[in-house]
């Protein structure tokens, strides 16, 4: 007895240390189990409640995203017209303060409004083709002035070989043929007011205008560079978008040409910067519920949320969660 006891005491302590367990006593381990498709945890009811909640919360942010673009639009608008408002209260400036013949034209003069006088020179009119107004594709009637004064007393043209010439856009019409009211000029000296624009660029590689019997010239942009060739110079760099003159012109119900709207800096005005990314935030936002609940189901797929199994087959009561946080 005492040799078989012995015996199996030995047994026993060769199992332990071979790292086997021989108590009866203790736990069996688990089998691992097998990893779930994110399909089968995607389609659970728990699961498709939780995308419904972030699908709604994706909504909301969507639309206040919608909202905030709507206020980058409404903000925009709001402060042209306020600048519109001041400059028009400060009145008209000298053309030849603003902008001397033969000089570039800067940027923030586009919209400020100018005075000028001068004669006209109809002889040189022409007629812009391809412009829109109120949604009508029509012509832009443009009329040489020849200055007389541009507020600088002649100071501005005196190193020049003469008095300076600018464009005048005296409105729009309809038809390259249009009436005799709305190609007539006021005699004598003539003083405008109007919005200053930069000049424009030469069509480079598009077709002639065709011949155009019967009414002015035609043209495909307002270029000074192009336009000193027919009139002559010095020249200004922009040109003046008429709001008034004294003598008037035709008034557009008597077949004048139709007056402009003030002209904008192109993508100077077009939407607030600051309401616009509040809207890109909203929706980054609602994308990441969308994610989020991705995330949740890959973590329910791999049984690393709480309560969930380690892949060794060990219970994780606790469980690593989102991105190694408690689930």
């Amino acid at each position: 007895m005492t040799w078989i006891w012995r015996t199996v005491r030995c047994r026993r302590r060769t199992d332990s240390a071979g790292g086997h367990r021989a108590d009866y006593g203790g736990a069996v381990p688990s089998p691992q189990p097998a990893r779930r498709s994110f399909w089968a945890v995607a389609l659970q009811p728990r699961m498709i409640g939780i995308l419904l909640l972030f699908l709604l919360a994706a909504a909301v942010c969507g639309r206040l995203g919608v909202w905030q673009l709507d206020r980058a639009y409404q903000r925009a608008e709001l402060a042209a017209q306020q600048e519109a408002a001041e400059q028009a209260a400060q009145g008209p400036e000298a053309l030849g303060d603003l902008l001397p013949p033969q000089t570039s034209f800067p940027g923030e003069l586009v919209g400020t409004e100018a005075w000028v006088t001068g004669t006209y020179e109809p002889d040189g009119q022409m007629l812009v083709a391809g412009r829109s107004l109120d949604g009508r594709t029509g012509y832009l009637v443009l009329t040489p002035l020849r200055v007389t004064d541009d507020g600088t007393g002649g100071a501005s043209w005196a190193s020049l070989s003469g008095p300076p010439v600018v464009p005048v856009v005296r409105g729009w019409v309809d038809s390259p043929t249009p009436d005799a009211a709305a190609l007539d000029v006021p005699a004598d000296e003539v003083r405008v007011t109007g919005w200053l624009q930069a000049s424009e660029s030469m069509q480079e590689g598009g077709e002639p205008q065709p011949d155009n019997p019967g009414g002015p010239p035609l043209t495909d942009s307002i270029s000074t560079g192009a336009l000193v060739n027919s009139w002559g110079g010095p020249i200004y760099s922009g040109y003046v978008v008429l709001t008034t003159s004294d003598p008037a012109q035709a008034a557009t119900a008597d077949g004048g040409p139709a007056l402009l709207p003030r002209p904008v800096l192109e993508g100077s005005d077009g939407v607030n910067l600051q309401n616009l990314f509040y809207a890109l935030q909203w929706w980054v936002f609602g994308l990441f519920a969308v994610l989020l609940w991705v995330r949740l189901v890959r973590d329910d797929a791999a049984g690393t949320r709480r309560g969930g199994t380690h892949r060794d087959g060990t219970d994780d009561p606790v469980g690593t969660g989102i991105a190694g946080l408690p689930g």
